[in-house]
C-alpha cells in the first residue's frame, strides 16, 4: 500500500503540475524517480495513464478516471487532516469533565457561565460522581478531585488545597464529651464510604509538630456523599471529619464545634486528573488553564 501510494502522489502531481520536472521539484525527487513511478504504475495496472510528447503529457481516458477518482480521496485525506488539526488548535468539539457533587456546585458551576461565554463553540457535558476509574471508563477529557490521590497512571495538577475539620454538634457533644483524642474511639462516627481514616495520611498533629494517629472508631452511619454526611452530622448523629469550606458557616454560627481544635487533620489537595497522552487537546488545555487561574484567585 505504501509502495503504490508513493506512485500515485508522483502521479497525481505530474498531472496538476504539467510536467515531470514540476512534479520532481515539489516532491523532492529527482525527475527519473518520478517517471520510474508513473512507468511501475502503470505496468501494475496494465494500462497507459499518460500520453507524452516532447511538448506536454496528457491524461489518456483510463487515466482521467484514474486521476479524478484518486484526486477526490486526496482531498478527503487534507479536509480530514486539516479538520483533526483545527480540532487540536482551536477551541471546539465537545468536553467532557467530572468533579464530586458539592464540590461541584460550589466552586465549579459558578464558573462554568463564563467559561462557556469565552468558548461559544465548545460543548460541555458535566459529570458528578466520586470514582477515580471514570476518566477512561467514561471517556472523559478530565476530572476534578479531592483529597491526596496515590500514584495515578493519569497526569495530575493541582489546584489548591483545602482544611479539613473534626466537627460535631453542641448537643451531641453534651452527651458525647470530647476531651483528649482517646475519646474518638467511644463515640458513634459518620464515615465517608471512600475514605479510611485509619490510613497512615489521616493523622492529627498538634501544635509542637507531634503526629498522632486516629484510634479505631465506630463507623455507626456510612455514605459517599459528602453532603449526606454534613447532614447526618447536623442531625447530631455522630461526630465526622468534613472539608472547611463545607462547614465553615456552621462553625461560624455555631451549628456545629470544631472537636479538638489543638490538632490539625493534614490539608486535603484539589487535583485535575487527565489523560496521560502526548499532545494535550486544546479544549482541555483552555479548561485546565481557567481553572488554575479561577481557583487561585479564590485562595
Amino acid at each position: 500500500m505504501q509502495k503504490n501510494l508513493k506512485k500515485i502522489i508522483s502521479f497525481l502531481q505530474v498531472v496538476d503540475s504539467g510536467s515531470f520536472t514540476k512534479a520532481a521539484d515539489i516532491l523532492g525527487l529527482s525527475r527519473s524517480m518520478v517517471s520510474v513511478d508513473i512507468k511501475q504504475l502503470e505496468a501494475q495496472l496494465n494500462v497507459s495513464l499518460l500520453t507524452r510528447n516532447t511538448r506536454n503529457i496528457a491524461l489518456t481516458e483510463v487515466g482521467k478516471h484514474f486521476y479524478d477518482d484518486f484526486k477526490r480521496i486526496q482531498s478527503q485525506i487534507d479536509e480530514a487532516f486539516e479538520k483533526s488539526q483545527n480540532l487540536g488548535t482551536n477551541i471546539v468539539g465537545l468536553l467532557r469533565f467530572s468533579s464530586t457533587s458539592e464540590f461541584g456546585q460550589r466552586f465549579i458551576l459558578p464558573l462554568l457561565p463564563e467559561f462557556c461565554r469565552l468558548y461559544p463553540k465548545l460543548r460541555l457535558q458535566y459529570s458528578f460522581n466520586s470514582s477515580l476509574d471514570d476518566l477512561i471508563t467514561e471517556k472523559l477529557d478530565l476530572s476534578i478531585r479531592l483529597g491526596n490521590l496515590k500514584n495515578s497512571s493519569h497526569k495530575m495538577k493541582k489546584l489548591g488545597e483545602y482544611e479539613i475539620y473534626l466537627v460535631a454538634t453542641p448537643e451531641f457533644l453534651k452527651k458525647h464529651p470530647i476531651k483528649q483524642l482517646t475519646d474518638l474511639a467511644n463515640v458513634p462516627w459518620i464515615n465517608h464510604a471512600l475514605l479510611n481514616w485509619q490510613d497512615p495520611q489521616y493523622f492529627l498533629q498538634n501544635s509542637k509538630n507531634e503526629k498522632y494517629y486516629l484510634p479505631l472508631i465506630k463507623n455507626q452511619y456510612e455514605s459517599n456523599s459528602a453532603a449526606v454526611i454534613h447532614h447526618m452530622v447536623l442531625a447530631s448523629l455522630g461526630i465526622a471529619i468534613c472539608p472547611a469550606w463545607m462547614v465553615d458557616d456552621d462553625l461560624r454560627y455555631e451549628r456545629l464545634v470544631h472537636v479538638l481544635p489543638e490538632y490539625r487533620l493534614p490539608k486535603q489537595n484539589i487535583q485535575l486528573l487527565y489523560p496521560n497522552t502526548f499532545v494535550l487537546p486544546a479544549k482541555t488545555r483552555a479548561f485546565i488553564d481557567f481553572l488554575t487561574d479561577k481557583l487561585a484567585a479564590k485562595k
